[in-house]
């Protein structure tokens, strides 16, 4: 089995019975939980009991969500468990536009649904399964820690590998100081000019500026320490102390990629100029130091045991609260305290790794799960939408997903079922990029930061653009579009990656790129998700019907064209920049996003509180 890192963290039940036990006895200050244990309605999953009832098992004659029946019925005899689905009625709405919703199950008829297939790719539109027809549920990741099983400890210990360890309170000073001398620097537009003064001073030049500004911040918050550092006005004495801030600001942006927008390619040439071998013999050292990662700081501590103890799971874990009660999230966030403290304790040495260090990077994991569900999650959620409102062999003439090249914009020509697959299979290759998105990023630090391969200063019809092979990064793009390639069985379009050219010059270009996916979905489901409670206005509600037919008219009105227009191969006037190229399809989404002023549902867009895909006001 593989696992990945966006994941589901699901513990099995007897380990994590033992884990309580376990903590009790190193706690016994703290009062079980188990006491306050709520009853689950009988409309709800008996195993996870927050949510409603999909599937009714004859064999064990209890009810359960898709999610939980699939973990609980993946292997064995379990897996041919026959199963009846409950029918809900679909909610009506009244005259003043509310939803008036009825959350009795129908009762399931005799027909049971055998030999359950669950697909973690595909799955089937919402209401296309009856009692009658083979279900597909396509359930959440999860990951199984079986007692005794070394899978989770050896897949978190080469995913830590590219986790970043959380700021320090400390680190989060010499930050702030980074960020104000990078506001002030002008690197970029003295260094990557065509010029015929000789490039190399004018690197050096910049580099030494960047230095004093920074000495001089340090002198006016800590005057003490301003004077130790720096009295001689010696930089590379204090080499190791410009190395540390540089990377604090690369280790930081990977955890924020919203911040420092404007600073953060400013820093990255910085640090690549500094270690140009011309360079260096002046300066006498560059600004580079690795990426401080989890791992790595385990293991300079030898402690990589932590990330092997089966009471991680329960320590880095995320909490949702959708669908719970206050009284049960304060009980998970109480299990999730004790297991941080217990894992501190455990694994503190006293004089090689504080308590402290120890929390840090259990909170750097958990960081870790909040990026993925903030960056991944929408992803995820559009596939589900492509599924639950369109399918591949069934054509409404009013929402088909059919474009044609030279009509609005398209460049490309599909007819609905393969337009279908062309978005599933492209949502799914940014599905599995922004899984893999901290390696990648490693990769590409790797690239820029490399001292094997020379930049190029060429302009790009953008622009003058620093080109740079990107070994690293194209040969894991391969892997990606390989695996994104195996899970879509078939494959439409051009596999071509631009690395390094004159669309993609460098590294950092791929990554700002890629950055973009999680701005251009995460508003768009917020809207597709908040279309239901502002319907419930009368007035909305009325100019909805009115202009779109239902709620369910407008959202499918919204996502055809989304569908149709983010992926038609359009944002540029050659196949080069646009087209079916994996990068094409990222300008398709984003010329889509630029033209939302000129779409008529514009308006519903500014009622669900949209203001922008670019994380900012103004569109």
């Amino acid at each position: 089995m593989k696992l990945e890192l966006g994941q589901v963290l699901v513990a099995d039940p007897e380990l994590l019975a033992q884990q309580e036990e376990q903590l009790a006895a190193e706690n016994p200050e703290i009062e079980s939980e188990s006491d306050n244990e709520m009853n689950i309605d009988d409309k709800l999953c008996i195993e996870c009991g927050d949510q409603p009832a999909e599937l009714f098992c004859n064999a064990c004659e209890e009810q359960f969500c898709s999610v939980c029946f699939g973990y609980l019925h993946r292997t064995g005899k379990r897996k041919d468990h026959p199963i009846k689905k409950f029918d809900y009625e679909t909610p009506e709405t009244n005259g003043n536009g509310e939803v008036q919703s009825n959350d009795s199950p129908v009762a399931p008829d005799d027909a049971s649904v055998n030999n359950m297939d669950i697909d973690e790719q595909s799955a089937p539109p919402s209401g296309a399964a009856t009692p009658n027809t083979t279900l597909s549920i396509a359930p959440e990741p999860i990951i199984i820690v079986s007692q005794g099983s070394a899978s989770f400890g050896s897949w978190l210990l080469q995913r830590t590998r590219y986790i970043p360890l959380r700021l320090t309170q400390g680190e989060r000073k010499l930050l702030r100081l980074l960020e104000a001398a990078l506001n002030v620097s002008e690197y970029t537009d003295k260094v990557d000019v065509l010029a015929y003064s000789s490039k190399a001073k004018r690197i050096i030049g910049q580099l030494q500026e960047i230095c004093s500004i920074l000495a001089g911040l340090v002198v006016a918050t800590d005057m003490k320490l301003g004077q130790e550092m720096f009295e001689d006005k010696d930089f590379a004495r204090n080499a190791k102390w410009f190395k540390k801030i540089f990377e604090i600001g690369r280790r930081y942006k990977i955890m924020n990629p919203q911040k420092m927008r404007d600073s953060f390619g400013k820093l990255m040439y910085m640090v690549m100029d500094s270690r140009l071998p011309e360079v260096q013999e002046v300066m006498e050292f560059d600004l580079y130091m690795p990426i401080l990662t989890v791992y790595s700081f385990l293991e300079s501590k030898d402690c990589l045991a932590l990330l092997e103890d089966n009471l991680i799971v329960q320590a880095t874990s995320e909490i949702y609260p959708e669908h719970k009660k206050r009284s049960q999230i304060q009980a998970e966030i109480k299990q999730k305290e004790k297991a941080i403290e217990t894992l501190a304790r455990r694994y503190y040495k006293p004089g090689v790794i504080a308590q402290d260090d120890i929390r840090q990077c259990l909170y750097s994991i958990g960081d870790n799960h909040s990026y993925l569900r903030s960056n991944k999650n929408p992803v995820e959620k559009m596939q589900k939408y492509l599924q639950q409102y369109f399918h591949p062999e069934k054509i409404e003439p009013e929402y088909t997903l059919a474009i044609s090249y030279g009509r609005g914009g398209a460049r490309l020509s599909h007819n609905h079922e393969k337009q279908y697959y062309y978005v599933n299979q492209s949502l799914t290759l940014w599905s599995i990029i922004m899984n893999d998105m901290f390696m990648l990023w490693s990769l590409a630090d790797q690239d820029l930061l490399s001292t094997h391969g020379r930049y190029r200063l060429l302009d790009t019809g953008q622009g003058l653009n620093r080109v740079q092979s990107c070994p690293a990064v194209s040969r894991a793009m391969q892997g990606v579009i390989s695996t994104a390639q195996k899970r879509a069985k078939s494959w439409i379009g051009s596999s071509v990656v631009h690395l390094g050219d004159r669309s993609v010059p460098n590294a950092w270009f791929f990554l700002d790129k890629y950055l973009q996916v999680p701005q251009i979905l995460n508003p768009l489901e917020s809207v597709i998700g908040n279309i239901d409670v502002v319907a419930r206005d009368p007035f909305v509600y009325d100019w909805i019907r009115s202009q779109f037919g239902t709620v369910e008219d407008l959202k499918k009105t919204i996502l055809c064209d989304f569908f149709q227009h983010a992926f038609d191969g359009s944002g540029a006037d050659n196949f080069q920049e646009a087209g079916s190229c994996i990068d094409g399809r990222l300008t398709s989404a984003w010329n889509w996003a630029n033209s939302i002023s000129k779409k008529p549902y514009l308006k519903i867009f500014l009622l669900c509180g949209f203001t922008g895909f670019n994380g900012t006001e103004g569109f």
